[in-house]
């Protein structure tokens, strides 16, 4: 039986200071945390347009890729921003509901030779890596196949980890018995080689599995200690931000939320209900997290304290609707994308669109 959350550990929210936080940290415990947490505004749309864009990765020239979700395009955003660019189309993407063309990642260097994106195909969700030659697609080639697809819960996010490995969250694809099966990819963040493997230090033997117990992954972040933290969407309970360690279970769908249940770990940070955020794409710099989401239609903005994550803020940065992605751009500034053409949001004119935010 799935238990809900108890009321103790629920992220309730008050406004103070013009953000929105906890009462749990009420007076000058509430301004402290304000005060540690940099001033975000935006500085201006890189580029609008787009059609339900997904993903986000930067090349080593400052320009960045983006995935659009149901057109299976990659498109190029200049530097300076301004019309993008399409570079090739992901073959063999069906998009349906939540599936389609999802994450996308480049791998470290200063000449990259392929990237990696997620995609949802006929049968299940997949990785493909991607020949790249500095301004067009290329060859493709499945490397990890046979992950669980659905209409919903299709997770998507991709990570380039250390030592050539890659990250991946997927979703539990509407059964949520599969987040428990260490056989299935379903409900899992997966750590394989460029090439598809299981990595090396995997927790479980010839297993891709690296945690397991999550209903919908599509947000993987590591903090400058190099910690892993993911963001997960509850059903109607709570929404998580997760700490991962290699081989912990975090509960889907025996617990939502926070727990008193020692075979599972409890999220660093939570929000209750799931309309206050439904947690998409993650970004952490300097010591703080920021989580674009698609429901509450704010970004959040986490300090952290090492491994432990202190009181979410909300940051309103205008009627910006639906919010799918973040990522840290080489200059420092955040680059945050919209979803209100992906058949769940109010499109504004000329979205859907991707905003820098200057952080000071």
């Amino acid at each position: 039986m799935r238990r809900r959350t108890s009321a103790a550990a629920v992220l309730a929210v008050a406004v103070v200071g013009g953000a929105i936080v906890s009462p749990m940290v009420a007076g000058q415990a509430s301004a402290n945390v304000l005060a540690a947490a940099p001033h975000v505004v935006v500085d201006r749309t890189v580029t609008s347009g787009l059609t339900s864009p997904w993903g986000l990765a930067f090349l080593p020239d400052g320009s960045a890729l983006v995935s659009e979700r149901d057109t299976g395009l990659v498109k190029r955003i200049p530097v300076a921003g301004g019309s993008s660019v399409v570079v090739g189309r992901v073959r063999g993407v069906v998009p349906q509901g939540e599936g389609g063309l999802l994450g996308i990642a480049v791998p470290p260097g200063p000449a990259p030779a392929f990237v990696f994106a997620y995609s949802t195909g006929a049968r299940d969700n997949r990785v493909v890596r991607i020949a790249w030659d500095g301004s067009r697609l290329g060859r493709q080639t499945p490397i990890l196949t046979g992950i669980p697809k659905n209409t919903y819960h299709d997770g998507g996010r991709l990570l380039v980890g250390p030592d050539s490995t890659l990250f991946v969250g997927t979703g539990d694809a509407g059964s949520p018995q599969l987040a428990q099966d260490r056989s299935s990819l379903a409900g899992k963040v997966l750590r394989i080689t460029f090439d598809g493997r299981p990595a090396a230090g995997n927790p479980f033997p010839r297993s891709p599995v690296y945690t397991l117990g999550h209903r919908n992954v599509q947000g993987l972040a590591f903090d400058r200690a190099g910690r892993l933290w993911a963001t997960e969407f509850g059903e109607r309970d709570a929404d998580e931000l997760n700490l991962l360690q290699p081989g912990r279970n975090y509960g889907w769908p025996v617990h939502e939320g926070s727990a008193d249940d020692s075979r599972y770990t409890n999220p660093a940070a939570q929000w209750s209900p799931t309309s206050t955020a439904s947690p998409s794409g993650i970004a952490i710099l300097g010591d703080v997290a920021y989580v674009a989401s698609l429901r509450g239609q704010v970004l959040w903005q986490v300090p952290l304290d090492g491994a432990q994550a202190r009181t979410p803020i909300a940051l309103r940065l205008g009627d910006r609707g639906r919010l799918r992605t973040v990522a840290v751009a080489p200059d420092g500034s955040l680059w945050l994308i919209t979803s209100n053409t992906d058949g769940r949001g109010s499109p504004r004119p000329n979205d859907d669109r991707i905003l820098k935010l200057a952080v000071g």
